[in-house]
């Protein structure tokens, strides 16, 4: 099977911008690219183009803050023994991680638990729970980071075994209703900040704590490192409170003094000022890794770690599960294009095998779905019979709604709308795709379905400069509701051959029309499994700043390339 066409489309131009003084020094495409974010007046271009720290709201916004950090004190007076039970992904061990630091400031010596995703799956399941009581039966205390606001059921169990409960998550709200829980912060319970991440709402419930009850050694910046991390790698939208988090956090990044993080910047060859890209396709993966190899304490150790020998160790440890997990999902990926073969004419794209490893159904998901446009689900079956899926989906469909739609054919499921997983009985799998299906037809057009790649501008090949560059990265961090400015460039020709990369990548040497005194390396990822055709080229792209060995480049990156014909507008 080979990847869709996508029809090239041409973002609107937004509104105008009447800050001449503060707007003139800009190049004219980032003049346009800042209208197309519809950033209208000169306090809000300022505080996008250079958040400051000063500008945080209250972290008492949020819901049940107030009782959070009430029922955290009165543990930390009492001496009380707390648990923090946490998911296994980036958001998860950080979230754990940034609740430890601000605990143990307090003078408590919290311990923390995280599940195994084969055995005992995502979040508050009631096997994790009966291995989490088992090792931490004194903890009276249990606060539950990026999962907990939909287990009603669960909480009830904890509830019943005379434990309290505080939950620090920032999931949707379950069918069943509210968790009786001490405490439930969660923006998506409230109105404003829905766009954070489980770390940031830990951030914000750190903030809490030392407003009410200050102390004057503990700087709160030392974990927006932490919370750069998880904001990049848990795809939520790159807006508010999130941009202003991860620009300071990634900044703070290449000097921070946590061990693990400057240990995973050393494995991964980081030596240089770090973007949201080095987070997501460097950083991120190999602390997921971890989880996805049923190993999600390795995550959590490398964070942790307090010598420095000990985190490049465990450092490397992640890098190697890294390329085990690289392994098992190009195997995976490949049976499941086999597969999907027979239902290539389907709307939806659901698949499922005993043969793949649940850590990485998740990110063959999301390369399926990039590849063909489809909302997916690729799910894992055990030797019972039961699957674990995980589900990306294509802009406009929401699989949260999807899910509930289909719950007549599934054990479990639940999460975010481009993101989300299901538990289900392998006899159900084929019933639930064309529910999946039928739901996507009915909420859909025939036009929403179609693969489309948006373009931003139009960019020729003499604008681009490491001064260009400059200009352009005051408009990071990039992420979900903050998209990289995808450009297109016409008539372009080859003027070298492609050097082909690991078997599937390309490096191409570009000039744009055949006299063009602009020569631009671009890599084009997967490139090499394409059938290009003959230049000249339109191609879309996007840009990056490359550090190699102390020399700093500006990076073409290749999203797509088509014969050069007219750009639909």
């Amino acid at each position: 099977m080979v990847s869709v066409t996508m029809e090239w489309v041409l973002r609107a131009g937004g509104q105008p911008v009447n800050d001449e003084q503060n707007f003139g020094k800009f190049p004219d495409i980032l003049r346009a690219l800042i209208r197309q974010r519809n950033i209208v007046g000169s306090e809000n271009l300022q505080k996008f183009l250079d958040p400051k720290l000063k500008d945080l709201a209250d972290p008492f916004l949020l819901p049940d803050m107030h009782a959070a950090v009430e029922r955290i004190l009165r543990a930390v007076d009492a001496g009380e023994k707390i648990l923090i039970f946490g998911d296994y992904d980036v958001d998860g061990v950080t979230s754990i991680t940034v609740m430890h630091r601000i605990l143990r400031a307090y003078g408590l010596q919290p311990q923390f638990f995280v599940p195994r995703r084969s055995a005992e799956g995502y979040g508050l399941s009631v096997a994790a729970m009966k291995r989490c009581q088992a090792e931490h039966e004194d903890a009276s205390l249990w606060i539950t980071v990026d999962c907990g606001t939909a287990s009603v059921n669960e909480v009830a169990l904890l509830r019943a075994a005379g434990k309290d409960v505080i939950i620090i998550d920032h999931h949707e709200p379950g069918p069943s209703g509210r968790p009786d829980c001490s405490a439930l912060v969660n923006p998506k319970c409230g109105d404003d900040f829905q766009y954070l991440c489980a770390a940031g709402v830990c951030f914000k419930v750190a903030h809490a704590l030392l407003k009410t009850r200050p102390l004057p050694d503990f700087d709160l910046k030392s974990m927006l490192e932490m919370v750069s991390v998880a904001t990049v790698a848990d795809i939520v939208p790159m807006v508010g409170e999130n941009r202003l988090l991860v620009r300071h956090g990634l900044r703070r990044l290449p000097t921070t003094l946590n061990l693990g993080l400057r240990a995973l910047q050393k494995a991964v060859g980081m030596d240089h000022t770090v973007t949201s890209m080095d987070v997501g396709f460097r950083i991120g993966p190999r602390l997921n890794a971890a989880g996805r190899m049923d190993q999600p304490e390795m995550a959590l150790a490398t964070l942790m770690c307090e010598d420095a020998h000990e985190a490049e160790d465990l450092a490397r440890l992640l890098d190697d599960y890294n390329r085990e997990r690289q392994t098992m999902e190009e195997r995976s990926r490949r049976e499941a294009l086999e597969m999907l073969q027979a239902f290539a004419d389907e709307p939806v794209i659901v698949l499922a095998s005993r043969s793949w490893h649940p850590g990485v159904v998740g990110i063959v998901a999301s390369r399926l779905m990039r590849q063909f446009h489809k909302p997916c689900f690729v799910i894992s079956v055990d030797e019972d019979g039961i699957g674990k899926g995980s589900g990306r989906s294509v802009p406009g469909v929401s699989l949260v709604a999807a899910i509930d739609h289909s719950r007549a054919f599934l054990l479990a499921g639940g999460g975010h709308e481009m993101a989300a997983g299901i538990s289900i009985h392998e006899s159900c799998v084929d019933d639930f795709r064309k529910q999946f299906g039928a739901y996507v037809l009915h909420h859909t057009t025939e036009d929403q379905r179609l693969p489309r790649l948006t373009l931003d501008a139009e960019l020729s090949f003499d604008i681009l400069s490491l001064e260009f560059l400059q200009s352009y990265e005051l408009l990071q961090p990039f992420g979900s509701g903050n998209p990289q400015p995808v450009f297109y460039a016409k008539d372009v020709y080859l003027s070298r051959p492609p050097m082909h990369l690991k078997n599937k990548h390309l490096r191409l040497f570009l000039r744009q029309g055949q006299a063009g005194l602009h020569e631009h390396s671009a890599m084009f990822f997967n490139g090499g499994e394409r059938n290009l055709p003959d230049p000249p080229w339109d191609i879309a792209f996007t840009i990056d700043r490359n550090t190699f060995r102390g020399t700093t480049s500006l990076q073409v990156v290749i999203q797509d390339i088509r014969a050069a014909k007219k750009t639909t507008a």
